[in-house]
This record gives C-alpha cells, sequence and structure tokens, in this order.
C-alpha cells in the first residue's frame, strides 16, 4: 500500500503515521501466512531494538505531536538510558498450536534467539558462537515462567538484572539528556529498586539493602571480566 494511505492518519504526526502503517505491514504478513497455509508451521516474534526516543534528529514533528502519549508507558528513559525504557521492550510471540495466549514475566534477551532457535532446529553451536545468547526455548513457547538468571542491560553504560532487582552502578556523567529529554541513569550513588513493586525505578533501594547491591555489584564485575559459559 502507498505511504501516502497513511499520511495524517493519526493524531501523532509522521511517526504516528509511520506506526500505523506498520500495524497495517504486520497485519498483511499475518494474513498472507493465514492464506498460504503456514501459520501453523510459522514462529512469529514481533519486538523492539531499543526503548522509545522521540526526537532524536530527525525533524518529523514528533515532540510537537505528542500531546498527552507517553511512548515508554511506565518505565524510566528511553533509548540511551540504563533504565527499564531503554531496553525493556515489545516482545509478542505467536506460533499457534505451540504457545497459548497469555503472558509471562521469564527473563529473556533478544540475544538469545541463537541459542534458543539452535536448540528448536537441533542445531549445536560451536565452541565460542554467541557466548552471551542462552537457550531460552521453553519461556518463549510458554512452557516455564524462568528464563535467564541474570540479565546485563547496555545504554550507555551498564545494569543488571537478577530476580526482582536492579542494579545500577554508580557512574559519572550527565542524569538526563536534556537534547532528547530522557533520564540515563548516572548517578553518583549506586541505584538499586525492586521491578516487582516499581517499575518506573522510582525508589532507590541500595542504602536499605547493601548486601544486595554488594552481591549484584560482585555479579555485574565477574561478567565484565570473564568469559560466560551458557547453562
Amino acid at each position: 500500500m502507498p505511504n501516502y494511505v497513511f499520511h495524517n492518519q493519526s493524531s501523532l504526526g509522521l511517526r504516528g503515521d509511520a506506526i500505523l502503517q506498520m500495524d497495517w505491514c504486520v497485519g498483511r504478513i499475518l494474513q498472507t501466512l493465514d492464506s498460504l497455509g503456514l501459520t501453523q508451521n510459522t514462529l512469529v516474534i514481533f519486538s523492539s531494538d531499543n526503548g522509545p526516543v522521540v526526537d532524536d534528529g530527525y525533524a518529523d514533528g514528533s515532540v510537537e505531536h505528542l500531546g498527552s502519549h507517553a511512548p515508554a508507558g511506565l518505565l524510566r528513559g528511553g533509548k540511551y538510558s540504563k533504565f527499564e525504557g531503554g531496553t525493556r521492550v515489545p516482545f509478542i510471540v505467536r506460533w499457534p498450536g505451540h504457545v497459548q495466549p497469555g503472558t509471562s514475566d521469564a527473563l529473556v534477551c533478544q540475544l538469545d534467539f541463537a541459542a534458543s532457535f539452535a536448540g528448536l532446529t537441533h542445531q549445536a553451536l560451536k565452541q565460542g558462537d554467541f557466548p552471551d545468547s542462552y537457550d531460552v526455548l521453553d519461556a518463549l513457547l510458554g512452557n516455564t515462567a524462568r528464563g535467564r538468571d541474570y540479565l546485563v542491560e547496555e545504554g550507555y553504560g551498564q545494569a543488571i538484572i537478577q530476580g526482582k532487582w536492579k542494579y545500577i552502578p554508580a557512574a559519572p556523567g550527565p542524569k538526563r539528556d536534556n537534547t532528547v529529554n530522557i533520564d540515563l541513569g548516572n548517578d553518583s550513588v549506586p541505584q538499586l529498586y525492586d521491578l516487582s513493586t516499581d517499575i518506573g525505578e522510582t525508589r532507590n533501594l541500595a542504602a536499605e539493602h547493601p548486601e544486595i547491591v554488594k552481591e549484584l555489584d560482585t555479579l555485574l564485575k565477574s561478567v565484565q571480566t570473564s568469559p560466560q559459559s551458557r547453562h
């Protein structure tokens, strides 16, 4: 369908129009799978490469048309950020007959596609290939609520999640990038958030749980300095 069909069809300017077009394209892909009789044999994953950024130098009027819309929802930060708004992205898995409708809190990462799809197709990864990729196929298919044990996040600096805890080491630099209006996650003190009760990362609990800060700081440093092996 020509691009101009979607022009001015949203209330969010060119960016909103582009999202409408993306939604239409996804629908056409799924309809094509249906028409070819491939739906039951096709694993479809819909996701994003990073969190949102409204004005990233595109000059497309996104800021002016944003209104009350919050692209990151309840999450803090966005692209370039160590907060969840930078790396926690939409993730939808569709495979009728194999994946039942529902939601999951399993911790997974797009890096895990390599090991997971290797397992799905009975392929063996060579030694040294995708060392940060873990086989979380059962979590992707909804067969278990357990995914990774922990996840290192990268957003112009690193943070780590294990269980309900999110740890961000103290780091220099501005707390906020005013050119894109995004909180970056830099601070002179360590940050610790309980994501099970504070997904917006508003309450720093580092001073209340120094033992968890120490544990996660040690784990993060070990990942940064040592080759990882898959479990």
